[in-house]
């Protein structure tokens, strides 16, 4: 081959050239951002819209459903999720993977335009946002002291705190969780508003109007230019008092006649607990592309810095949750696999070679294909994450395979007598054009897995393009800097009769059992040979078996992770208020105090990207170290879940942590479409008594909340229009009276700035009966106009209606989620769809499997196609190799060889069909039939040299059996260290290695033994064949 002839001859040029790989890896390697996993566009885009004081029902009609059908024409929408809740509206629409998200966004925003000019009157104005998994917060920090209330603590966290931690350079922005900011009340009374005629309007208008400073333009003086400004704001409380709001029979009406204004703290909505003290919280995000490692640890230091400065004010800083840490972890487990890999490969190596040389020449590979992949990933755009740097663990093995078969084929040449240069010539190019069709095989199993369909396409991109960059690197490794050093550093001579050493010793025994292997297996290939049919017949039902193992091993989506912490959340009954929330928390915690694997929790109500409310929240639980427990955080579940029972007027969800702002999703979930509650609640109600018939199925829940109170201000019409009273002049009356209004702001002498809110006091908001008497202005503005009361233009009625109200694709949805006991997701998903089957449904209605299940299907089906699409690559790539239609079937006849190695590998391993092991096969079909290429290669060679089949096949499996046991080996020992998870975090990725290992150990066994078989078969096809053929054609069968 050319590459190689350059390199022998040109040493010093090739020398450089892998000097140059290095260098361009390293400066790529200390450039590259560390990420958990690979940043990739996902086009969704969420609308959100506050209405406040609107019901759930509210909400849809007047906001959902119009944006629903406005951004439903947009081209390329995959689907529309609503959520109705009190006074909020959030629309998110996914969008086809292929479209661009700032387009999307920008869409949905031309959309929007129209639709806003339809909201109903007190809407708030949408806020349109773009997903991006940087959005999300890298870290979770808790604030307290010692010596502060907690508005002060508030201000010195907003004001201080979080600006000295949002100019470290990456942080994007911090968000303050639980603050209580120092606020002024202006305290309405309603019965001095009705007794002086003023309405809520007039004294909102006047604190907007009458507290700011105006400019007035300016004048010329001479050479100079002055402004001039009216200064309209207030200098003290009292001058606010003294404000004048309206007149009563040519009097004026002053502020301080119908209000109060008292300090105090704003409303307290969400909550931050940290092990049951009240803490404030700051949830921090980072830039996008910014190294979340990096920022991480600056944002670390900057706390050290700020604890020491504010120590007076018994300030305490802790981080309660660091996205970092698991980033951190997972790469330093991976590397430390990838070198326990490499240095085990070398290992294999050295035994079968017993050459220190060949050992270095060889393990070279391993250093300038990995650091060489970091070039590729720098100009591609990639990160240092889980997905590239498994890719890079599970390749060890196979990146030194390609040196190892030229080296040893090289060594063989070395043993016919020839010089070295010759021999690194020879051998280099006898197996050239195999080495090339396996490298090739690999690329393009990797291909269609880094081309997969759907977000887990996107994430195993990288995956897939790494493999496939590295293995080039190290067949181009092979194929220069390889043979260039077998020609000028080879071997001394050794006597043949001095004593050997220890290792020596070692390597000896291991070769005289090796050779006798190889005898051994002469004589099960000869035998093999002599019956065809008893070897085929023995490789069928071993296949046949491996289907008889996939109940034992199970399916699921994806293998849980013991990442030390998982996450409770807890629901109160709706209409429930903070504090009882907050009780209900700490009886939680209380009970997970119980447990010895618990360390702390940090609990956050009504805060996050999911949050729902007053009544929801979210208990993060650490635990105590893998080492220092018996139970993983999953088998922490069930008995948490069942402790949790005797704390009464909650209800929980236990599971993995769900990440900043998200929730415990439940691994079964059943989703019913519809549009009338009354008839999904029957039919929800019918399937979950279906559901919880079946054995492994428990907690199994209903998104139809119990119903929330709701006090219904009912107009009446006639009267209202009699007394000269709008319904707009009535919500613009209650929403500041009730829900509170923040008016206009004062800065006290100190420097110290105040929110002012005007609202009726709390013994008014209270009492419902209060609410009947609220004056309403009959003009609603200005001038001596009179007030009525709002019991004579409405009627209050207290009544019940859905807490929220989910919607999906234009319909109404109801979700029954459950949890699973002791029982894969793949055994009870057949008996849910038997079950939905079973029902009768009314017209306009249906139900479909969510979660899991329907991840478990869409990667099953992406997984298909990536397999099939894998298999016709390879049969494309060992045609053009081999010139033949026929012979790359042979070749193919190893791929179901691996099954059953692979079903056995996850039993023994302890692990179920998932993504990653799904993905493991999917890697598997590349490696199986490497071996394979090199046993019919040389067959073939071995015919040309004028041996019959059945002798070329022989002396191929002798020829080839030390490189493929080797590379074999090689690449089982590469991935050993992940397979046995023996570094925390690892285990999610095992599946994959098991699945693999069990595979090469199958498919190597029986290829060695069948493939030679299937080639007699198909040598005899072809002659048949042949007679049919035009007589031009032959050469081609």
């Amino acid at each position: 081959m050319f590459l190689t002839r350059i390199s022998v001859n040109q040493p010093v040029f090739a020398t450089m050239i892998m000097v140059a790989i290095m260098v361009f890896g390293f400066y790529s390697y200390q450039r590259l951002p560390i990420e958990q996993m690979p940043d990739i566009d996902v086009p969704v885009v969420a609308v959100v819209t506050s209405y406040p004081g609107a019901s759930p029902e509210a909400v849809e009609n007047d906001i959902i459903k119009p944006i629903e059908d406005s951004v439903n024409a947009i081209n390329g929408i995959d689907s529309i999720e609503s959520t109705a809740r009190q006074g909020q509206a959030l629309v998110v629409i996914l969008f086809d993977l292929e479209v661009n998200s700032d387009r999307a966004a920008q869409d949905v925003r031309d959309r929007m335009s129209t639709v806003t000019a339809s909201y109903p009157d007190g809407a708030d104005d949408p806020l349109i946002w773009r997903f991006d998994p940087a959005q999300f917060p890298i870290m979770s920090l808790s604030v307290s002291s010692s010596e502060l209330t907690t508005g002060e603590l508030t201000s010195l966290t907003e004001d201080t705190i979080t600006q000295r931690l949002s100019i470290i350079q990456g942080v994007g922005n911090t968000t303050v969780v639980g603050g209580q900011a120092s606020q002024l009340n202006v305290l309405v009374d309603p019965d001095k508003l009705a007794s002086f005629n003023v309405g809520i309007g007039q004294v909102v208008s006047a604190l907007n109007q009458e507290n700011m400073n105006l400019p007035a333009g300016s004048i010329r003086q001479g050479r100079e230019v002055t402004s001039i400004q009216v200064e309209g704001r207030i200098q003290s409380l009292d001058q606010f008092l003294n404000l004048i709001i309206g007149r009563q029979g040519g009097q004026p009406v002053y502020l301080g006649d119908v209000a109060t204004i008292v300090p105090g703290v704003s409303e307290l909505t969400s909550l931050a607990l940290l092990d049951d003290e009240q803490a404030l919280a700051i949830d921090i995000v980072k830039t996008q592309g910014a190294n979340t490692v990096a920022v991480a640890e600056a944002v670390r230091e900057e706390i050290d810095k700020l604890e020491q400065e504010l120590a007076r004010d018994g300030v305490h800083i802790e981080v309660v949750r660091d996205n970092a840490e698991p980033v951190e972890q997972s790469f330093h487990t991976v590397r430390n696999m990838l070198i326990e890999g490499a240095v085990l490969a070398v290992v294999i190596v050295f035994l079968f070679l017993n050459s220190w040389r060949s050992t270095v020449i060889t393990g070279l590979t391993l250093p300038i294909s990995i650091i060489g992949t970091m070039t590729a990933l720098h100009f591609l755009g990639f990160t240092l994450n889980m997905m590239t740097l498994l890719a890079l663990s599970l390749a060890v093995g196979l990146l030194i395979d390609d040196a190892i078969v030229v080296r040893e084929n090289i060594m063989r040449h070395l043993h016919m007598n020839k010089d070295h240069k010759q021999a690194a010539l020879d051998g280099t190019n006898e197996i050239g054009l195999a080495v090339l069709a396996t490298t090739l095989s690999i690329i393009a199993v990797f291909l269609p897995v880094a081309f997969m369909d759907g977000i887990l396409g996107r994430f195993f991109l990288q995956f897939g393009v790494t493999v496939s960059v590295a293995v080039a690197i190290s067949m181009f490794v092979a194929f220069t800097l390889d043979p260039m050093l077998s020609s000028v550093w080879y071997d001394p001579s050794t006597d043949t009769n001095a004593k050997r050493g220890f290792i020596g010793r070692g390597v000896e025994k291991f070769d005289g059992w090796f050779d006798k292997l190889r005898q051994h297996y002469r004589t099960v290939l000869q035998w093999s040979l002599r019956h065809r049919v008893i070897t085929l017949v023995i490789a069928f039902f071993a296949f046949i078996g491996s289907f008889f193992l996939a109940p034992h091993v199970g399916f699921e989506f994806s293998p849980s992770v013991d990442n030390s912490e998982f996450q409770v959340d807890l629901e109160t009954p709706d209409g429930s208020n903070l504090d009882y929330t907050t009780a209900k928390v700490r009886q939680v915690n209380a009970v997970l105090r119980q447990f010895p694997e618990i360390t702390d929790t940090y609990t956050t109500i009504n805060a996050g990207a999911g949050a729902q409310g007053e009544t929801s929240a979210t208990i993060l639980v650490s635990m105590t170290a893998p080492g220092e427990r018996d139970r993983t955080p999953q088998q922490m579940t069930i008995p948490v879940r069942e402790a949790l029972q005797q704390v009464a007027g909650i209800t929980v969800r236990v599971g993995a942590a769900g990440g900043f702002g998200g929730g415990v999703t439940a691994p079964v979930q059943v989703n019913l479409y519809g549009e009338s509650f009354t008839t999904l609640e029957r039919l929800s109600d019918e399937l979950a008594s279906r559901m919880a018939s079946i054995e492994g199925i428990t907690d199994i829940e209903s998104s139809l909340n119990a119903a929330q109170p709701i006090i219904g201000i009912r107009i009446d019409r006639e009267a209202a229009s009699d007394l000269g009273v709008s319904l707009q002049q009535i919500g613009a009356t209650l929403r500041p009276l009730v829900g509170g209004e923040e008016v206009t702001d004062w800065t006290a002498p100190n420097g110290e700035n105040h929110t002012m809110v005007v609202r009726l006091p709390e013994e008014f908001r209270s009492d419902v009966n209060s609410l009947a008497r609220l004056p309403i202005s009959q003009s609603g503005a200005t001038g001596s106009s009179s007030v009525v009361r709002l019991d004579q233009v409405a009627d209050i009625v207290e009544s019940t209606g859905p807490s929220e109200i989910s919607r999906m694709d234009l319909s109404r949805r109801v979700t029954l989620s459950a949890n699973l006991a002791g029982v894969p997701l793949g055994d009870v998903t057949p008996l849910i769809q038997q079950a939905i089957n079973d029902m009768t449904l009314p017209s306009g209605y249906r139900i479909s499997m969510g979660g899991d299940a329907e991840q478990l299907a869409e990667t099953a089906a992406s997984a298909g196609q990536a397999l099939l699409l894998a298999i016709v690559f390879i049969y494309l790539v060992l045609a053009s190799q081999f010139g033949s239609f026929l012979q790359p079937v042979a070749i193919m006849a190893s791929l179901p060889l691996s099954l059953i190695g692979v079903m056995l590998g996850l039993l023994v391993g302890g692990s179920t069909l998932n993504i990653y092991s799904i993905i493991g096969f999917i890697m598997l079909m590349g490696l199986v039939v490497k071996n394979a290429i090199l046993l019919v290669d040389n067959a073939n060679q071995g015919r040309k040299d004028g041996l019959n089949l059945y002798d070329a096949l022989v002396e191929a499996g002798m020829t080839r059996f030390r490189p493929i046991i080797m590379t074999t080996l090689a690449m089982i020992f590469g991935m050993l260290p992940l397979a046995l998870n023996i570094h925390e975090g690892a285990g999610q990725n095992a599946p994959m290695a098991h699945a693999v290992i069990g595979g090469l150990i199958s498919s190597t066994i029986l290829t060695l033994v069948v493939v030679p078989v299937v080639v007699t078969y198909i040598e005899q096809f072809g002659h048949f064949a042949r007679r049919f053929l035009p007589k031009s054609a032959e050469d081609h069968g």
